[in-house]
């Protein structure tokens, strides 16, 4: 993607009004930026047909999660827009969420959740892109790595390409090989890897595996990373979540040196993230860490690289 093209399609974000502001390490002087969220869940155990996930006996998240939930939450700088991220694989539970964001505007983007080895998947690709806020779909690692096995899958995929749709997955270190081959099979496809490839993160090193991942998959343009899921992979390794920006400085670095300031873009995961730090820790341990990076970098990470990576409504 070249500098014209970028330019082009992150002008769409100047249109959601500037909501906080980094600090110019030359000149000393505060530059504006907006929060775009790329990664929040919605959803309503009390209708009719119930909800597959969570599950009841989650009783943190088994609860209404809607947009005013998350405008109720503080966070250091206010979110202007949310990207959501579907985890039902129900087919209709596609449209609720369509159907929300109809009614709230707070949600500019809707990543699906739809089978490409399904029957259905042209179908419902067909019916569900014709909603200028389906802006692609989310696939997680065991389905991932059987269908990059199955040729079809990788065509299905492919197909999202032809409707300008990006594709999120959820994987895991392991799957990372498959991720590099999909992207350089399918160049046009825009590929955003979510939760830092669900590493562990104890504070120190890196894993060697994950490292040598990341840096195969950032050789290909058209792969983006999300900068979420770090206080669920600390947790695996240390409870509470640590909230010192330290202690993923490690991490932090690996993927701004692999995949610079244009191909990295925030989400929070909430609420899951909420079962290991507040909404306020995860947006601010991102934004001290990004703030000490080149002028316009909280920009880009916080919005414009989104909308390249999404291509997510202004409204």
């Amino acid at each position: 993607m070249n500098r014209r093209e970028f330019i082009r399609i992150a002008g769409a974000a100047a249109i959601i009004p500037l909501t906080g502001c980094s600090t110019d390490r030359k000149t000393a002087t505060a530059i504006p930026f907006k929060v775009i969220d790329c990664h929040t869940h919605f959803y309503d155990p009390t209708r009719p047909q119930g909800v597959p996930w969570p599950n009841k006996s989650d009783t943190f998240l088994y609860r209404k999660i809607l947009p005013a939930t998350y405008r109720a939450e503080k966070t250091p700088t206010p979110v202007a827009g949310t990207v959501v991220v579907e985890a039902s694989p129900l087919r209709e539970d596609n449209q609720w969420i369509l159907d929300l964001a109809a009614k709230d505007p707070f949600i500019v983007g809707f990543c699906g959740n739809i089978d490409p080895a399904g029957e259905t998947f042209v179908e419902d690709l067909k019916r569900f892109s014709a909603n200028p806020l389906f802006r692609g779909i989310r696939v997680s690692g065991g389905t991932f790595t059987e269908g990059m096995r199955a040729g079809q899958f990788a065509k299905s995929l492919g197909l999202l390409a032809d409707y300008d749709l990006q594709l999120d997955l959820n994987v895991g270190v392991s799957d990372l090989p498959d991720v590099a081959r999909l992207a350089r099979e399918r160049p046009s496809l825009r590929i955003v890897i979510d939760h830092l490839a669900n590493t562990a993160i104890d504070g120190k090193t890196p894993d060697p595996a994950w490292l040598g991942g990341m840096k195969t998959v950032a050789r290909h343009e058209n792969v983006f990373a999300k900068v979420s899921g770090f206080v669920e992979g600390a947790g695996r390794v240390k409870k509470p979540s640590p909230v010192d920006t330290d202690f993923y400085v490690p991490w932090f670095d690996t993927i701004w040196n692999e995949f610079g300031d244009r191909r990295l873009v925030y989400g929070s995961n909430w609420p899951v993230s909420a079962l290991f730090a507040p909404l306020f820790d995860v947006q601010r341990l991102a934004e001290e860490y990004f703030k000490s990076k080149p002028a316009g970098t909280m920009a880009r990470v916080f919005a414009e690289n989104a909308a390249v990576a999404y291509r997510w409504v202004a409204r």
